[in-house]
């Protein structure tokens, strides 16, 4: 499609952003069943009735499954105007045992009526700022009752709203989320309440729940049921007693709209500390115990911390990080454990990256998540001889689907606790041990030289309404998630949405984060579809964060990052719903966000074209071209490039929105002039704003995507040195940057777009080069993969695509030099715009200058950085600095790269000379 709004064309640009849930809906059948569009949780077709309730024969306007109208706050009622008649008598309907339907025209079923009374001029100006989607098509009604306690009474049982007396013009059930926060959360002071286990002097342990729509609540523990005594107020329920390390779960009585019935369920806790193996029992586990802390935890000495803007990043997957490693104890690999390996290939690797410039490692989802077997007997493994099969074959995708669901690997984006280690990673996923293992990660990262990153998913969960897998919306059913205008759990995730908005679900995204910066001591947290989060929600966790010190706390919380996907897309896009955590929105707040720019540049053309062959700057656009026709005409191609080049300067920048240059057309621009799919290529406020990146764990690898894209005669040694062009281009700007974890060893992973279910066989990540770089492992897997295996099939049998060792181990040597670079000279950290604006320039930017395509060549204080993409070499005569005296690189002089140091400097005429496919870097001599 090529006329798209520029919302979605950047959201589709720029990930896959799980399409994985495409697939996901074959094996997690949370996403499978909202996916469908229902009540909360349930399956139902639009016009009949939620189970338990007698269908309506007034079509979708008396439809008891859908939840149209919305109970803002205590005095209010949202009502669309499309719905019923609006002369009629209006009221709100409550039935504790949850008999109500329409039958012939008529509610029946007993209950108490609360009148509503239309309020002229609609809804307030307030109210409109706090529900904006509500504001054009929504009246408003004022609910007759007023006192706080009938109203938190009316809320414990079926609500329905009507319209007419004999013969009713409408009937639909109620989204309760503004009122419960009005009355519970709000005055009611539960946003302030201790919930979860809390431990007290000797073995006396409290446990709370938020249940305030619960008809009761009791504690199953020791094999008994114990009542929980309900706060009114907040809404909370309580109970104490010797339960340190005990297993329990709640079990809630409690109107279901899912279900439409009142339903009992056992359920574990939501603020779980604990955990049995797959999630079946909350464990009352106290964090602060000392058998949970390995040697030395109090006492832990962490790397010298990094600002945001100085931040390198490596993405890693836990069970990636070991599974193929032989340098591990069996038993050890694809756990927390293997991270205290101290001589492993794994921990070696990263302990060179740690001593070249990495800061921090970024943990793929380390929650407790749903979508792997935590008991490793009862786990399945691909039953074909892999490894003997063709490269090119599609047996092997087919046998790893075959187990896929029922294996121990999944990228873990679908969260079922929040606070919780994830089980499958643990050697002992039973109970708090995990806990433990945890921590002995995290210490064993630290005593490497980095600091530890925690990818967290509170945009969505595994599942809602009445799912087994369902925690929060079995406890507080349709509040917890985000709701269309149907009562409809919105799935735009790929899962079920949870609605930060929502003061409760928002101070769990607080609590959960706070937990694991202090009992985890986790130094960052990357925010999965962050755009979805009100940015007040970031925010808040901003503040709590450094509201954290070492004398109280045990960490410095202003240490801590933040970062995440500021993607604007779904039913919150555009601020519909409140004001976004999104790249623009975010900037200048100290949390940064992907900048899929420059990414889009260097790579060329996006995840979804048909053609995977639309090349970028880094993969041959118009200088090396392939035959593909998506490509256009040798002067589309030159205009493409030099825009390209456009997008990487601003990249340069820190993706800088006030940051003026000369274009590749000649024109003096800012950043935001400079076009992205019809959006603003800078954003950024202040470098560290924006996080640069050329892969991650989304759509294929770096190598994956070159292979694909750079012609099919390119060498082995020519695809290395595009390979670390590419990752050139996000080190060596202003600002953060992230690597994916292999890609400074040339990983593949055999052309698979999205891995999240490809299993160990497709996401190998092998430290030992003589085990190759895991191209050739078969046709990637079909659901997400097929419409290219025409494409793919040619490449795997392609012997210049299979890197030696010779080949890994200097590309790798190679990035750690440009890695080193970054990381010690100041000019790449800059505090201020105003400070890049001073230093950085492109000075043979556009035409007037010279701009040759496929070449850049940038000013950064006493620095010249040149990257050369093209295959030949090229000179870059810079006339302003003719007399300067300049040298390659000490760090690149004396490096790894012997190509690299054929590059040269002419003082008399100010021209750098480079060799093809490199990236040098010229300092200025004393």
């Amino acid at each position: 499609m090529k006329a798209r709004t520029p919302r979605l064309r950047t959201f589709r640009s720029l990930r896959t952003l799980r399409s994985r849930a495409l697939v996901a809906a074959l094996t997690l059948s949370a996403c499978a069943t909202t996916a469908l569009g229902a009540a909360p949780g349930a399956a139902l077709t639009p016009g009949t009735s939620a189970p338990g309730t007698a269908a309506s024969d007034g079509g979708e306007a008396t439809d008891l499954s859908t939840a149209r109208v919305q109970w803002i706050d205590r005095t209010t009622v949202a009502w669309p105007r499309n719905l019923g008649d609006h002369t009629a008598p209006h009221r709100l309907v409550t039935d504790r045992e949850g008999d109500l339907a329409v039958r012939d025209g008529k509610l029946t079923g007993g209950g108490r009526e609360l009148p509503l009374e239309r309020v002229p001029g609609g809804l307030s100006d307030r109210q409109r700022a706090k529900w904006p989607h509500l504001s054009g098509a929504y009246d408003a009604y004022r609910v007759s009752e007023h006192d706080p306690g009938a109203l938190r009474g009316a809320l414990r049982g079926q609500v329905v709203a009507t319209a007419g007396e004999d013969r009713l013009s409408a009937a639909t059930g109620v989204q309760l989320p503004g009122v419960l926060d009005d009355l519970y959360a709000d005055e009611g002071g539960a946003e302030h309440a201790r919930l979860g286990p809390a431990f007290h002097q000797g073995r006396r342990t409290s446990l709370a729940l938020w249940a305030p729509t619960a008809q009761r609540v009791r504690l199953l523990v020791g094999g008994r049921a114990v009542p929980m005594h309900r706060d009114e107020a907040s809404g909370v329920w309580r109970a104490t007693g010797n339960w340190r390390d005990v297993r329990y779960r709640y079990r809630v009585t409690v109107w279901s709209p899912s279900a439409g019935k009142v339903v009992t369920n056992d359920v574990t806790d939501p603020y779980s500390t604990a955990l049995t193996a797959d999630s079946r029992q909350s464990v009352a586990t106290d964090l602060s115990d000392p058998r949970l802390a390995p040697p030395g935890w109090s006492r832990l000495r962490k790397p010298r911390p990094t600002a945001l803007r100085n931040a390198q990043i490596q993405e890693l997957h836990i069970r990636d990080f070991s599974r193929d490693d032989r340098t591990v104890a069996a038993r050890e690999r694809g756990t927390y454990r293997a991270f205290t390996e101290r001589n492993s290939d794994g921990m070696r690797h990263l302990r060179k990256l740690a001593s070249a410039g990495t800061s921090h490692v970024h943990l793929l989802p380390a929650f407790d998540f749903s979508s792997v077997p935590e008991r490793r007997t009862d786990r399945q493994q691909p039953q074909c001889e892999l490894a003997k099969l063709p490269p090119d074959s599609a047996e092997q995708q087919q046998c790893v689907r075959e187990t896929a669901g029922r294996d121990g690997f999944n990228w873990g984006y679908d969260p079922q606790h929040y606070t919780v280690p994830e089980g499958s990673y643990a050697a002992r996923p039973d109970g708090p041990s995990r806990t433990r293992e945890f921590r002995d990660m995290v210490r064993g990262l630290n005593r490497a030289g980095l600091r530890t990153v925690m990818d967290v998913v509170y945009n969505h969960t595994t599942a809602a309404g009445q799912d087994p897998r369902s925690v929060l919306d079995r406890v507080v059913p349709g509040y917890y998630h985000r709701l269309d205008a149907d009562g409809r759990v919105a799935t735009s995730t790929c899962c079920a949405n949870t609605a930060p908005e929502h003061t409760m679900m928002g101070k769990l995204v607080v609590d959960s984060v706070v937990t694991w910066a202090r009992q985890y001591k986790v130094d960052g947290f990357r925010f999965d579809l962050m755009g979805h989060h009100p940015k007040a929600n970031i925010l808040a966790v901003r503040r709590a964060l450094d509201a954290l010190t070492p004398a109280r706390d045990g960490v410095d919380g202003k240490h801590i990052l933040l970062y995440g996907e500021g993607w604007n897309f779904g039913e919150v896009a555009d601020d519909a719903r409140f004001t976004q955590a999104t790249q623009r929105n975010m900037a200048g707040t100290g949390v940064a966000t992907f900048s899929d720019r420059a990414r889009d540049a260097i790579r060329g053309g996006g995840p979804f074209d048909e053609d995977p062959r639309v090349q970028g700057f880094a993969s041959g656009l118009a200088t090396d071209p392939n035959p593909s026709p998506a490509n256009g005409s040798p002067a589309q191609q030159r205009a493409r490039l030099l825009h390209y080049q456009d997008l990487i300067k601003v990249g340069l920048s820190g993706n800088l929105a006030g940051y003026r240059f000369t274009d590749s057309r000649g024109r003096s621009v800012t950043g935001a002039e400079v076009d992205y799919n019809g959006a603003p290529a800078g954003y950024a406020r202040r470098p560290g704003d924006a996080l640069a990146y050329a892969d991650a764990h989304d759509n294929e690898t770096l190598y994956d995507a070159l292979a694909f894209k750079l012609p099919a005669g390119t060498t082995a040694a020519d695809r290395a040195r595009m390979q670390v062009l590419g990752m050139a281009t996000a080190t060596l700007s202003q600002g953060p940057s992230l690597s994916h974890a292999g890609s400074d060893l040339l990983r593949s992973k055999s052309l698979d777009r999205n891995s999240y279910d490809s299993g160990d066989w497709f996401n190998a990540l092998h430290w030992d080069c003589r085990r190759g770089n895991g191209f050739g492992r078969g046709l990637p897997p079909a659901p997400d993969n097929e419409a290219k295996w025409p494409y793919a099939k040619p490449l795997l049998t392609n012997p210049k695509l299979y890197p030696d060792c010779a080949r890994i181990t200097a590309t790798a040597a190679a990035y750690r030099d440009l890695l080193r670079i970054r990381t010690t000279e100041p000019a790449f950290g800059k505090k201020t715009a105003a400070e890049v604006q001073r230093s950085l320039s492109f000075p043979l930017s556009g035409p007037a200058a010279g701009e040759k395509p496929g070449v850049i060549t940038a000013r950064l204080d006493d620095l010249v950085l040149v990257f050369n993409a093209t295959p030949q070499r090229r000179t870059q005569r810079v006339p302003a600095l003719v007399g300067r005296g300049y040298a390659l690189h000490p760090l690149q002089g004396a490096g790894a790269d012997p190509v690299v140091r054929r590059s040269g400097y002419e003082k008399a005429t100010g021209t750098f000379t480079v060799p093809g496919r490199t990236v040098a870097v010229f300092r200025q001599r004393p």
